[in-house]
């Protein structure tokens, strides 16, 4: 019966995959469904896809962080300061320590919000509310307030839709996201950690009960989701090419989207990491469709908000019919 809900939890997102695609299949012009605008679609998203599967863990625990829009913000301006320090010709190793660097800086940020919140008792909501502020300030100082330009290295060609080994096909950001979408299924459904993290929002008080060091756990929980954010400002700089501390305003709202539409109960306790890629790939299909239909962005923001309400809407239903 386990296995029979958790296929079922991957129905729903797949059939809102396949439902969104048909609908722009019939009234979107003839270019939405070329290879290379579905490539653009995967490409696309990848940035919110690579944040959603660290805010993946969060949620399954009961958590919640708001604060991974600006870290993705800060993230970029450091890789473009840094790459900036080290001249127009910072050969191969060294973007490579930039964007350790970054990736490090994010897990940074999401360990200061698991000890806050766990650590220290404070509601998650308010702390992350706290540390967006924070670390968007942060990025604008950085940046000195405005766009950060950097060298052209090998990074810029992670966002590529048309890669230059064409063996490839699509985007290096895109194959980074499948093999973390697999890594993080695999730890969710094969790791004694995994099984804590689904422990923690189905029931902390048992969870504590059972031996699970809550406030490690947690702090773990987002220092890993502070990584994920990272790795997506990585990639929302390759996209940009520059260091915008202004960028990635509201994204936060897109990663959660994408969990709780791919499956995630903001109640805690359900998650997957293939649902949310589902997610990631459906919103970014949508507002894909949405440009190439010519519908205006305020409703491509009513259509993503009523699709959230619903999706809560039915977790909540799917709650009250188990009770």
């Amino acid at each position: 019966m386990k296995k029979l809900r958790t296929i079922a939890r991957l129905i729903g997102p797949f059939a809102g995959l396949i439902f969104v695609f048909m609908i722009f299949r019939i009234i979107a012009p003839s270019a939405f469904y070329s290879a290379y605008n579905l490539k653009t679609i995967v490409t696309q998203s990848v940035i919110t896809g690579v944040g959603a599967m660290g805010m993946t863990l969060v949620i399954i625990a009961g958590g919640i962080d708001l604060s991974v829009g600006s870290v993705i913000a800060l993230c970029t301006v450091i890789v473009a300061r840094l790459l900036a320090s080290w001249g127009d010709a910072p050969g191969a190793l060294l973007p490579l320590c930039a964007a350790t660097i970054a990736v490090g800086c994010g897990g940074l940020c999401g360990f200061v919000n698991g000890y806050l919140s766990a650590g220290l008792r404070i509601v998650p909501f308010i702390v992350t509310l706290g540390t967006m502020q924070i670390a968007r300030g942060a990025a604008k100082w950085l940046g000195r307030e405005q766009t950060v330009l950097a060298p052209s290295t090998w990074l810029n060609s992670c966002m590529d839709v048309d890669p230059a080994p064409a063996w490839l096909v699509v985007a290096p950001g895109v194959w980074m996201l499948i093999a973390l979408a697999a890594a993080m299924a695999l730890v969710l459904r094969r790791t004694v950690f995994g099984r804590h993290v689904f422990a923690l929002g189905s029931n902390e008080a048992a969870a504590r009960l059972c031996g699970i060091d809550v406030v490690k756990t947690r702090v773990l929980i987002y220092a890993l989701c502070g990584a994920c954010t990272g790795l997506a400002g990585l990639m929302q700089f390759a996209n940009l090419t520059v260091g915008d501390p202004t960028a990635a305003g509201g994204m936060e709202l897109d990663i959660i989207a994408a969990v709780v539409i791919g499956g995630g109960s903001l109640a805690g306790g359900e998650g997957s990491a293939l649902g949310s890629l589902l997610g990631a790939v459906l919103m970014a299909m949508l507002r894909n469709g949405c440009n190439l239909v010519g519908i205006p962005n305020y409703v491509q923001n009513i259509l993503i908000g009523a699709i959230i309400i619903a999706a809560v809407a039915l977790d909540r239903y799917k709650q009250r019919a188990r009770a």
